[in-house]
């Protein structure tokens, strides 16, 4: 059911439907719907389309080349290009690092940078997370010693999504190293062709090719790379990572796999008995995205009216989490055997030689593991409960 708008943002939502039916290349919405994973090539081509209509950034200030729309025209963008289902603008490059650029960074980062992120020209990664800084995210260790006018870099950042596309990395360093953790933090962005750079793949459980470890071994960034104060990083971070949590919560995205369980469940039960406990669980899924899009809707009102909207954003992304995987769980249920096709080689030889069960099963189970990471990246559910027990609860 669509939402009641005001005529601007309903103009804007058929606009966007719009765009989407006549622009989006059908090799890319065969993989949308399919949910398997898109190549880089992809992710250039549909961001290039999107920039050149003026929408590569939307969020961003009307100067860089946003949009100038109201807090509910973005949401409605973004609602709608997860429905249709369509990607979103490259994450990474335009909602985490431009915006710190964009807030703190200086004249050259903004002339140098921010145009080559709308337009995908330059590949970014996030260099955030350490064997032993996670969640706890202040005891980094990587570091970045001051050497003239260069900065020598060394460590190692983990789960670092699609450095192997990478063309740079903004990384949090640890410059200062008296007081507290987080006094001693700076926002440096490293070109990943840089001497002295190692991206080793990590395969994770559902096979694929996703992170990586990179290592820094001397590698010498020039000091105008620094974004912002140097030992002010920490704060750069936070705010970046509001803006992760609050993106988290993929209502578009919810409300579209569940329309594809409803598909495929009614396609699988007219081969077999009809199976009320999955009836029951659509339901169940549907009542609680309503519920998450409620809580994205308050806390919009909320910036709106300038009041603290950080509880809700830690809410949102704990409780869009838990959806999601429970929509693969759903959806690997509905699958029953099928899902195993994607292990071929466990199978044997020839087993796959003539089409076995519906296409759309194939992804089932690689999604499935690969969705287990959303309850632990941009802060683990566990650490959120923390922040919603103290900062809602009291406790």
């Amino acid at each position: 059911m669509d939402l009641a708008l005001e005529p601007r943002e309903e103009a804007l939502r058929d606009e966007v439907r719009a765009f989407v039916r006549d622009n989006l290349p059908e090799s890319i919405r065969r993989r949308m719907i399919a949910g398997t994973e898109l190549s880089n090539d992809d992710r250039v081509v549909w961001q290039r389309l999107l920039n050149a209509r003026g929408w590569g950034a939307p969020h961003w200030p009307v100067e860089y080349g946003g949009t100038g729309w109201s807090e509910l025209g973005h949401y409605v963008f973004q609602h709608e290009l997860q429905a249709a289902p369509a990607p979103m603008p490259h994450g990474y490059g335009v909602e985490l690092v431009g915006p710190v650029i964009i807030a703190v960074g200086s004249d050259w980062q903004k002339r140098h940078f921010l145009p080559r992120i709308l337009n995908l020209d330059d590949w970014w990664s996030q260099g955030f997370s350490e064997p032993g800084a996670g969640s706890d995210l202040a005891s980094i260790r990587t570091s970045a010693r001051r050497d003239g006018d260069v900065y020598v870099v060394n460590g190692q950042k983990a789960w670092t999504s699609y450095a192997h596309y990478g063309d740079w990395i903004f990384c949090l360093v640890r410059t200062g190293f008296d007081g507290k953790p987080q006094a001693g933090i700076s926002f440096l962005l490293i070109d990943l062709r840089s001497p002295g750079v190692e991206i080793r793949p990590v395969i994770t459980i559902d096979g694929l090719h996703e992170v990586n470890d990179v290592f820094f071994d001397d590698v010498r960034v020039p000091v105008e790379n620094l974004v912002g104060e140097e030992n002010r990083g920490w704060d750069y971070a936070k705010a970046l990572l509001g803006r992760e949590r609050t993106g988290s919560a993929r209502i578009g995205m919810l409300k579209e796999r569940l329309r594809h369980i409803r598909r495929v469940a009614a396609d699988m039960a007219s081969d077999t008995r009809p199976d009320p406990a999955i009836d029951e669980q659509i339901v169940a899924l549907e009542v609680g995205i309503q519920a998450l899009e409620l809580t994205v809707l308050r806390m919009l009102a909320c910036e709106k009216g300038a009041a603290s909207s950080g509880s809700l954003q830690t809410i949102l992304k704990t409780a869009a989490s838990e959806l999601l995987q429970k929509e693969s769980e759903l959806l690997l249920k509905v699958a029953g055997p099928h899902a195993l096709r994607y292990v071929p080689d466990q199978l044997g030889e020839g087993w796959n030689a003539e089409p076995i069960g519906p296409d759309w099963a194939a992804a089932v189970a690689p999604v499935y593991f690969n969705w287990r990471k959303h309850s632990i990246f941009a802060g683990s559910n566990e650490i959120q409960r923390g922040i919603i027990a103290k900062s809602v609860l009291g406790l």
